[in-house]
């Protein structure tokens, strides 16, 4: 399958766990056997959706410029520019749910995506900072 919109609707899943805070919705997009590459280091699954344990990391995203290549029968890389917000540590004085926003980043991300025995999985993603910030 090589219709981008689909893939691209699967990512923004992803993406969206990260602004719910949604730990289950986010593990169940990622393979067993997920790797992330990121400027921290590597990640597995249980780090990926282990993130979401205190709520939300991000409080929004825009994804553009996407670009899909076949890597074989069932299996694709999703490659696309990301602006996003992180969801900043509120304050101590503040209330639990008054959560600020941090300062807009951006990157390149490169998303593998495998279909295994009917549903497509996240099997890897390694991000890429972007050079200047682009606004969310």
């Amino acid at each position: 399958m090589t219709d981008l919109s689909f893939f691209l609707s699967l990512e923004t899943r992803v993406w969206q766990a990260l602004v719910d805070g949604d730990g289950a919705a986010d593990r169940a997009l990622l393979a067993d056997d997920f790797l992330g590459v990121y400027s921290t280091g590597f990640a597995i699954r249980d780090d990926h959706s282990g993130q979401l344990a205190d709520g939300p990391t991000v409080a929004r995203f825009d994804i553009r410029d996407a670009r899909l290549m076949p890597l074989g029968p069932g299996r694709v890389l999703l490659a696309y520019f990301a602006s996003f917000t992180r969801v900043a540590a509120p304050a101590p004085e503040a209330m639990p749910d008054s959560m600020s926003e941090a300062m807009p980043e951006s990157m390149y991300v490169s998303s593998i995506w495998e279909n295994r025995d009917g549903i497509w999985l996240n099997t890897f993603s390694q991000d890429s900072n972007a050079a200047d910030p682009a606004p969310v």
